[in-house]
């Protein structure tokens, strides 16, 4: 494994393989790291290919080296302020409605399970 990444440096690379779990990013010919799909973005991250794809050249923040796996760990998060999710709006239903929601769900479910016992 090559010595010239120190942990901390961004460093330009390019992404050749992408899984559930991450992106592999090369960072020279005989070098690449993971990114983890935590690392991919500052927001939650459902799907990586809505964020990379194969073939693209991204910035990337050395995380980690492990000399003796020659593993890598990446990060593109770069301190960038999370992005407003429309996912994550902040409910208009008053605390005292959820309560009274969850209340009628929760004897609904007491009743059916009643029902099974009893028969």
């Amino acid at each position: 494994m090559s010595t010239k990444f120190e942990i901390g440096t961004v460093v330009q690379g390019k992404v050749t393989s992408i899984k559930p779990f991450g992106a592999f990013v090369a960072l020279d010919q005989q070098t690449q790291g993971l990114v983890h799909i935590s690392q991919i973005a500052n927001e939650f991250v459902k799907d990586i290919n809505d964020h990379v794809s194969v073939g693209d050249e991204v910035s990337v923040k050395i995380l980690s080296i492990d000399s003796a796996s020659g593993k890598i760990a990446l990060t593109m998060r770069m301190g960038e302020p999370p992005k407003p999710s429309r996912e994550r709006a902040v409910p208009t239903v008053s605390l005292e409605d959820q309560l009274k929601d969850f209340l009628k769900q929760s004897n609904e479910r007491q009743i059916q399970l009643n029902k099974r016992f009893k028969k």
